[in-house]
């Protein structure tokens, strides 16, 4: 369907349901951890920041363990099945010290998954097709993302307050997710001219077996290949120069780039209530939706830099904007801008990363991107949970805003216009 392989729907399957059940308590937790356990706005920033750093490191080793297996899947069944399994037990919390076990076991089972998943998507996917296969597994993504906070939503609204049976509840999706991956069928060789190859050797070898003189230089000719296939095992290409500088620019973008949880705090409190936070939540993830395939099809077009740059510009805005705005009015409109800049962003960047890594380091590669974003996470949020707490909000949105501004010129020195 629209041209896609049938392993990439399944895995943006997979994704809808696993956010469906993460976001149907994520726009809810700031209230939870704040107004029911009574924990402070940095010790949001503390689980937040710290989940996402552990979910980096592990991003990394996972990475580097898909590109030596020869089946990825066994990795991302494991990482969807350790969150889908722990998240619902936030129902039982009651302290933000047991929210924030929870929430780093969780982070846990994304870092084993993300890396060896991305991989498999840049395997089912050409060149020309990256930033389209990548911008369509963010949209389904975001998907979920709309339909948990409706859901719940619905639910508040019949069984108020019932936050906890909520968070209870989120165990069936998170089974549904885990159920997909058995039907994800992984080609030996992944990628989309496996196939092809694999016909190809087959017909050459048909070929050489009917003549005994073909049949006598095929062998010398598989000779040679084997001792040049011996000569590159235990080599390590090393990620190229281009990525590690990306990597570099990314690194400061991300130390502005806090929690998403300090918007929703600061809507919470703009509001007067939480009954409207997971509407507005599923609203931004509609914005991200539509955007994402957009941003990653352009991207295929006119290049990875301009697409990337016009995401973070808009963060930069939309931080500027939440330093000087406090009525619901002002906020709702830049909240809902925010999901621009994951549309353009989240795909384009995941594709910039692939072209830019050699095939046989793309896990690896992945793993560092992943791991850059998250420890740039728990970097940004510990920082705006201080400046907030010393400074106010509008000093700490006002950071984010300015490093986004910073690195975005940095980075049209340090990514070529195409790639």
């Amino acid at each position: 369907m629209f041209g896609l392989p049938r392993a990439v729907w399944l895995l943006g399957w997979v994704s809808l349901a696993t956010d469906g059940a993460s976001e149907a308590i994520y726009p809810l937790l700031p209230f939870f951890l704040i107004q029911v356990l009574g924990a402070g706005v940095i010790s949001l920033g503390v689980i937040e920041g710290a989940a996402e750093a552990v979910n980096s490191i592990l991003k990394i080793l996972s990475g580097q363990a898909a590109d030596r297996m020869r089946s990825k899947r066994r990795l991302v069944l494991a990482g969807y099945t350790l969150s889908s399994a722990v998240r619902p037990a936030i129902a039982l919390a009651e302290s933000w010290t047991q929210v924030f076990a929870v929430r780093v076991i969780d982070r846990v089972g994304k870092g084993i998954r993300s890396a060896p998943r991305d991989a498999m998507l840049a395997g089912w996917a050409e060149p020309g097709t990256r930033g389209r296969i990548y911008g369509f597994h963010r949209a389904m993504d975001h998907a979920g993302a709309v339909a948990g906070p409706v859901l719940a939503t619905l639910f508040l609204f019949f069984y108020p307050g019932e936050y906890r049976t909520l968070f209870a509840l989120t165990v069936i999706p998170g089974a549904i997710a885990v159920g997909l991956i058995f039907l994800v069928q992984e080609e030996p060789a992944v990628g989309p001219n496996a196939e092809i190859g694999l016909r190809l050797r087959t017909t050459l070898g048909q070929t050489a077996g009917a003549s005994e003189e073909v049949s006598g230089h095929t062998s010398k000719s598989s000779t040679l290949g084997q001792a040049s296939e011996a000569s590159t095992v235990g080599r390590v290409e090393p990620l190229p120069r281009r990525f590690r500088s990306f990597m570099i620019v990314l690194s400061l973008f991300m130390l502005g780039n806090s929690t998403d949880a300090f918007l929703l705090l600061k809507l919470t409190d703009a509001a007067g209530s939480t009954e409207l936070v997971p509407l507005m939540w599923a609203a931004l993830h509609v914005v991200k939706a539509g955007v994402s395939v957009v941003g990653g099809g352009w991207s295929d077009r006119v290049g990875r830099r301009g697409v990337i740059a016009c995401g973070w510009l808009v963060y930069a805005a939309v931080y500027a904007g939440f330093a000087v705005s406090t009525s619901l009015v002002a906020l709702l409109p830049l909240f809902l801008l925010y999901g621009c800049f994951f549309g353009f962003t989240e795909g384009t960047e995941k594709a910039l990363v692939a072209d830019l890594a050699p095939a046989s380091r793309r896990g690896f590669a992945f793993g560092v991107f992943n791991a850059v974003q998250g420890f740039g996470s728990l970097a940004a949020s510990l920082v705006f949970g201080l400046i907030w707490s010393v400074a106010g909000s509008a000093m700490a949105f006002s950071f984010g805003a300015a490093l986004a501004l910073i690195a975005t010129a940095l980075l049209f020195v340090v990514v070529p216009a195409r790639t």
